[in-house]
This record gives structure tokens, sequence and C-alpha cells, in this order.
């Protein structure tokens, strides 16, 4: 029986950004799911970057944003960062995690726990408890939550261009929380979509298809990069300076465990 508050208000946040960006969160998730969704507007096609729990319906949420086109990018597919692609007629993301996408298979998406009690052991993050602080609707039901498959329309690799008419972003692969973990990098304006290879937040390295050898690469490639702006996977946004703070900090503890 759920024993949650229902929301009397709306499920999403919306804060917009300017230049087009509107940052996207869910408040009554809980830290560790809570994924930060970016919808970047285009002159021909707007991007979604990740989609959240898919708890409530992200689509019809954001309808307002969108024009003509949109696509939704999974910056890697696990369960916090692809709940609403299903809703999306395009879907992208790596090629090493379009089976997972496609499949909403667990072993690529971690969605292999029941939403009413999260027992995860992340230093940094509270668990033990249910995945959210409230209920979008009365007779919504966390026992019934799951990652539904998702069309996967272009499966990416490093190096590709992503053109949205009057912005254009490459692909930067980003390999070591996942297989398949991607970056969005405008070079125009510094700006960094990094996903979860890093946020201003306990990064999780252990899981079970993690490798700690190709996220140090991933971390020097970081640190090459003339960014200005960060906008992570999770948390808030940084710069420059906090990039390096973070990245150097992982390369200390990497290189001692």
């Amino acid at each position: 029986m759920n024993t949650l508050p229902v929301l009397s208000g709306d499920w999403f946040e919306f804060r917009s950004l300017g230049d087009g960006l509107t940052l996207i969160t869910e408040p009554h998730v809980i830290p560790l799911l809570r994924c930060n969704i970016w919808h970047i507007a285009g002159r021909d096609i707007d991007l979604v970057v990740d989609t959240g729990l898919g708890v409530s319906s992200l689509y019809q949420a954001t309808r307002h944003l969108f024009g003509q086109r949109v696509a939704a990018l999974a910056t890697h597919v696990h369960l916090d960062h692809v709940g609403g692609h299903h809703e999306f007629g395009e879907c992208w993301c790596h090629r090493l995690e379009a089976p997972g996408l496609r499949g909403a298979d667990p072993d690529y998406t971690l969605a292999d726990f029941d939403l009413r009690k999260v027992e995860i052991d992340v230093p940094g993050y509270e668990t033990g408890g249910p995945a959210l602080t409230a209920l979008p609707a009365p007779d919504y039901e966390l026992s019934a939550w799951q990652i539904r498959q998702a069309t996967v329309t272009r499966e990416l690799e490093d190096g590709d261009t992503i053109d949205l008419g009057n912005r254009h972003f490459e692909v930067l692969h980003l390999p070591g929380h996942s297989p398949g973990s991607i970056g969005l990098w405008e070079a125009k304006t510094g700006t960094l979509f990094s996903g979860d290879a890093i946020y201003d937040g306990p990064l999780l390295d252990n899981l079970h298809h993690s490798d700690r050898v190709a996220y140090a690469r991933t971390m020097e490639r970081l640190l090459s990069l003339p960014v200005n702006v960060v906008h992570a996977g999770h948390d808030p946004s940084f710069g420059r300076e906090r990039l390096r703070e973070l990245v150097r900090a992982y390369l200390e503890r990497n290189a001692s465990a």
C-alpha cells in the first residue's frame, strides 16, 4: 500500500538558462536517481538530453517547449536517464548502449529493483527508502514502475556531429561509468553536456559494467577540453576550474585504489 503523499502540482520543474536551454528536473525523486534533463531548442530539431526516471510523462509535460521535430538522446541508458525515451519517436544513444535501450535490459539499465525501497550503497547519497518522496497521482503504484523499450533511430559514435541547424555538437565517447557513456561538446561556446561521466557529486565507477581504467582515460580527455561550462547528468552545472578539481580528485583516488 502506498503511504507517500500525492503531489498536488506538476511533477517536473523547469528552469530556463537562456540561449534556448532549459533544465528539467524531478524534485520528488531522491537525489541518487534525480537526473538533470536538458532541453536544447534548435532551429531544425530540438534535443532532449536524457529523460529521467519515467514516473510521469516527460513528453506531455514538455510539449510546450518543442519545435516541429524533437529527438531524445541518452548520455547512457541507466534507469534514471532513460525512463521517458519510449515516448519519443526519435531516440539516439551510443552504439554500445543501444541494445539495452531497445530491450529495456536491466543488465544495461540497472532497472532491477523495486522503487518502494531503494537499497544501494552509494557514499554521499541517502538510500534505504522509497525512490520518490511523493506520488504523481493517487492511483500510482510504485511496484508497477518499469523501464520500457524504446526505438533507437540513431546509434552514435565518437566524433559524430549532432546538427540542430543553429547549434552543432560533437559526440564524445566517455566510457568508464558505463561502456557507452557519451558527452556532447559544443566547441563554439565551450559547453559540455557530460551525462554521468562527470558531475559535482559522488562518481560511480564500481557498477558491474564500469571500467576504472577507461574512466581514468575519460578524465584525462575531459581535462584537455577548453571548457567554459559543464551541464552534467546530476547536481549543479560548473565551470572549468571545478572540472579540473573533480578530474584531479578522481585521478588521485583511482591511483591510490
